[in-house]
């Protein structure tokens, strides 16, 4: 389940509640029970792990192509390749 954040216009205190995303927002503070209460907009922890992403596979140090990644390799990186200067 999603954990929502919220923050109460009365007593400025923010919270966050596990809810269901077919929940209706909360329109109650929990700490003051005022009825000015707004959902906000958080920053999520979304993390790309493993290979296959621009992250792991296309930084500056690599090289791209065919046989890249060998150590014995002393290809300079291709002309499509985003760390190609």
């Amino acid at each position: 389940m999603p954990i929502y954040e919220y923050k109460c216009k009365s007593c400025d205190k923010r919270f966050e509640m596990m809810q269901k995303i077919s929940d209706k927002p909360l329109k109650e503070c929990i700490y003051c029970s005022s009825k000015k209460v707004e959902k906000l907009m958080s920053q999520s922890s979304f993390a790309l792990k493993g290979s296959g992403w621009h992250k792991t596979d296309y930084t500056a140090n690599k090289t791209c192509g065919a046989g890249a990644g060998k150590k014995d390799d002393k290809q300079s990186p291709c002309a499509n390749c985003p760390s190609a200067g």
